[in-house]
């Protein structure tokens, strides 16, 4: 079904979250002229006032004093008439025409990028809302307000909000939108393990297209899986995921960045994993996290070789990821000196030897560690008691 006929399923698009990712693509490449276009022709279209100030000033933009005050001739011109409704329906309707006045006026607020006003707004149409599937997306429409606006405060308060919702008897929809506003939000703070399990739960319900296309839930999906699932995870949650497939087609770099870590193709992984890390730059949710994410990769892709064998030459590994011996030498010291990688390297034979940590002797250690601890403490006790 087309995007466009899916208001009976979906939620507005207010605010547009396209253009939020305009605005940063601006913000990381000031000569990109066509995103820039773009972002002024909507701005001009909806009569963005509040969101073209803050626009100008975040992007450094000379402000067009005639375009500003057109606009705020506009919004105020529109305010009014939306004042006139909330009064006629509040003086001559009844509680519903009410609340849908006062909902056209939040709606208003958030599509122009005024946070505070349609966070206000919204609070006000809430007064008014008796059915809780109505408050839950009142409370959807925060949400998008403050990821519009990357404000973590409203986003992080009306998940928590629509979850105490979804206790009193939430429905079935309102319950996968939530997973993946939730997914969303923990992707964007690096929470990949929440994210992953709570995309791939709404994978076969996904209707909150206010938010992305599915081409996209399904590309954010594979990303944050790869990295934050185990093998056999990964094979039964996203390799025979049908839903996951049948998208995949579309999308060849994602499918063979998924295929090439799992079937073990290296060098094709590694070439996959370059692009995919310029894509994550230039995403707003995820250019915070682009480097963890590529290095937690590499660890990933390092470890799931050397776990296959005692021991490998350099020059075998660095064939294998398509690098020079140089670089591989580079990678395997850095992240063995951290722990993040249990092996060795022979430099004198150009040889890198596994040593996989004994999960058993690890347990032994760590009980005779904290039974020393046990013994201190009654130790200390025994003395408060004695005295």
């Amino acid at each position: 079904m087309p995007i466009e006929n899916m208001a009976e399923e979906g939620l507005a698009k207010l605010p547009d979250l396209d253009i939020a990712q305009w605005i940063f693509t601006c913000k990381i490449n000031p000569k990109d002229e066509e995103t820039k276009k773009k972002l002024l022709a909507a701005i001009t279209e909806g009569d963005m006032a509040p969101l073209y100030v803050t626009v100008c000033k975040d992007l450094k933009w000379k402000s067009d004093g005639a375009l500003l005050a057109k606009m705020e001739a506009n919004n105020k011109e529109k305010l009014a008439t939306l004042e006139a409704a909330i009064l006629d329906a509040t003086e001559n309707l009844g509680e519903s025409e009410t609340r849908e006045a006062l909902l056209k006026k939040a709606e208003f607020y958030a599509q122009i990028g005024d946070k505070d006003a349609a966070v206000e707004a919204v609070r006000m149409t809430a007064e008014k809302t008796v059915g809780l599937g109505n408050r839950m997306d009142l409370v959807f429409l925060n949400i998008r307000v403050g990821l519009f606006h990357s404000d973590h405060a409203i986003t992080t308060a009306n998940i928590a909000k629509a979850k105490q919702m979804l206790e009193e008897g939430g429905d079935w929809d309102r319950r996968n939108r939530l997973k993946v506003y939730e997914g969303l939000y923990a992707m964007s703070v690096r929470d990949f393990k929440l994210s992953a399990k709570l995309f791939l739960d709404a994978i076969s319900t996904f209707t909150s297209y206010e938010l992305m296309d599915y081409v996209k839930f399904v590309e954010y999906t594979v990303w944050i899986s790869v990295l934050a699932l185990d093998r056999s995870d990964l094979h039964k949650d996203v390799i025979k995921g049908s839903e996951i497939l049948e998208v995949l087609h579309q999308t060849p770099e994602v499918k063979q960045y998924l295929f090439s870590l799992y079937n073990c193709q290296y060098s094709e992984f590694f070439t996959a994993l370059g692009h995919l890390e310029q894509i994550m730059k230039a995403d707003r949710y995820l250019a915070p996290h682009y480097a963890f994410y590529v290095r937690e990769m590499k660890v990933k892709a390092y470890a799931q070789l050397l776990e296959s064998y005692r021991s490998l030459t350099l020059p075998y590994m660095a064939d294998a990821f398509g690098v020079t011996e140089q670089y591989m030498d580079q990678e395997l010291c850095r992240f063995i000196a951290s722990g993040r990688l249990h092996a060795k390297i022979d430099k004198v034979g150009g040889i890198v030897i596994t040593n996989r940590p004994d999960s058993k002797n690890a347990q032994y250690q760590d009980c005779i560690k904290q039974g020393d601890i046990l013994l201190n403490r009654v130790q200390k006790l025994s003395r408060v008691i004695n005295i």
